[in-house]
């Protein structure tokens, strides 16, 4: 077995390093070739860059670690190759305002993982996992100890198993906040379970299920 993972900045070059760390092989893409073939050479024998379609052709699990306009142009692309595979959506529905203010690109309470399961084939198994961290705490903080919880969202058993596995060897504990209808609460702005929304906190097992239960005591 294999993760795909497409796009290998701040977000993916991270799950890339923390998969390989854990002795899970990757295949990755990037629309500068040249960026995925050189992290591909840093990170050794258990990684090595491909076109965006072997890697996905390659991979039981698919990481797309893309801004959304990205993701918007490239799933529909790439709709066949994507039957039966796990889809991983790390990223969030952010963008920035004229003075580099972070803003949400999509109205309130539309997530971005509804969006991309809209554009989905129906046998993808999608999942949002590895984007509840921003970029610098998910590059520093695998497996310290106690380990850092990364939530997942996902209605799909395949999909949850595998999001627990990764998640797992990248260094850090898994706990699912919910299904599809939840994703919102782990994407930013605004999800309550997101790190920008926690003053910067990385919970462990213990304070983020301590979490869990008193958000949906309160709900």
């Amino acid at each position: 077995m294999a993760t795909a993972i497409i796009g290998v900045g701040n977000i993916g070059g991270a799950v890339a390093r923390h998969l390989v760390n854990g002795q899970e092989p990757v295949v990755l893409a990037a629309n500068d070739e040249s960026k995925a073939e050189a992290l591909a050479d840093e990170l050794g024998p258990l990684a090595r860059a491909a076109s965006v379609e072997d890697a996905i052709a390659a991979g039981d699990a698919v990481v797309f670690a893309l801004w959304l306009d990205a993701l918007q142009e490239v799933l529909p692309r790439q709709a066949r190759g994507l039957e039966g595979k796990v889809v991983i959506d790390p990223s969030n529905p952010v963008g920035f305002d004229a003075s580099g203010q972070p803003i949400r690109t999509l109205p309130e309470g539309q997530s971005q993982g509804s969006v991309v399961v809209s554009l989905l084939p129906a046998g993808a198994h999608y999942v949002k996992a590895f984007g509840t961290l921003a970029a610098p705490s998910l590059a520093s903080s695998s497996n310290r100890e106690p380990r850092a919880v990364l939530f997942y969202a996902t209605d799909d058993d395949e999909a949850a198993a595998t999001a627990d596995r990764l998640i797992r060897a990248a260094g850090f504990e898994p706990l699912k906040a919910g299904g599809l209808a939840d994703v919102g609460r782990i994407e930013m702005p605004g999800g309550d379970l997101h790190q920008a929304s926690l003053n910067g906190a990385v919970l462990d097992l213990d304070e983020a299920k301590a979490l869990l239960v008193k958000e949906q005591v309160r709900a």
